[in-house]
């Protein structure tokens, strides 16, 4: 009974991650839902930075502080340990839901691209960051990332065996190709109103130090790690290299 319940939970909340994931999509690309990144101001502008601002911060604190290894431990004392991930990814979701619902437009306007064909260039580059995103969690393993591994496994009575460390395909290129694709989906819009930019600076400030955070789990997982942070960059491909390869002769 209980090893159904857990499955139940993890695929509910892998279910409630997948709509909030594309809720998101529509959110910021200002598509389709009912509340998005923009529109007309309803409360006055220092109000409004401040509600987004802490709507932000929420989603950053619960983000990493449910990441970090010392928190997982002190949640399985609570929590079935099959289920922990599952956990994380609902809060993640429940976070990210009070940003959509709460968020308040801010008026303004960065930059309006009117040429059509820049204007379609950047709406490619943003489905394409979106794309990246979910490109890049199948290549790390997107259910065990999701927490739908640790559940299964838990229902068949088979214990759980952490992923070994590699770099497939685009973890060759840059060491995050997941928050390359996230920088893209933040950033690319032909129109950049107050609000979208103060969402885009929030939240690249948080995936830089995410980033730092993550990187010191993972060397203290995989020794190996470090020669790969040395070997690989971290958001930028080093082009240079790349041309050198391709101009080196062929034995």
């Amino acid at each position: 009974m209980k090893r159904n319940l857990i499955l139940i939970y993890g695929a509910l909340s892998y279910a409630i991650f997948f709509m909030t994931f594309l809720y998101a999509i529509g959110f910021i690309g200002n598509l389709l839902v009912p509340v998005t990144i923009d529109g007309a101001p309803q409360v006055p502008f220092v109000q409004a930075l401040l509600i987004n601002l802490s709507l932000l911060v929420l989603f950053a604190v619960q983000h990493s502080l449910m990441a970090r290894p010392f928190f997982k431990r002190w949640m399985t004392g609570w929590v079935p340990p099959a289920a922990e991930r599952s956990t994380y990814v609902l809060a993640s979701s429940v976070a990210l839901i009070a940003v959509f619902s709460l968020w308040q437009p801010m008026g303004g306007v960065i930059w309006d691209i009117e040429h059509q064909a820049l204007r379609c260039t950047i709406h490619g580059m943003f489905v394409s960051g979106w794309t990246l995103v979910l490109i890049s969690t199948f290549l790390i393993n997107h259910f065990d990332l999701f927490g739908l591994r640790q559940i299964w496994l838990n229902w068949r009575q088979q214990p759980y065996t952490a992923l070994h460390f590699g770099t497939p395909w685009l973890y060759r290129v840059v060491r995050h190709p997941l928050y390359v694709g996230w920088l893209f989906a933040f950033w690319a819009t032909p129109t950049m109103t107050v609000a979208h930019l103060v969402f885009a600076l929030a939240t690249t400030g948080y995936i830089l130090g995410a980033i730092r955070l993550e990187e010191h789990d993972l060397m203290a997982a995989h020794p190996e790690y470090a020669e790969y942070r040395r070997r690989v960059p971290m958001l930028i491909p080093r082009l240079r290299r790349a041309e050198r390869s391709r101009q080196a002769p062929v034995a």
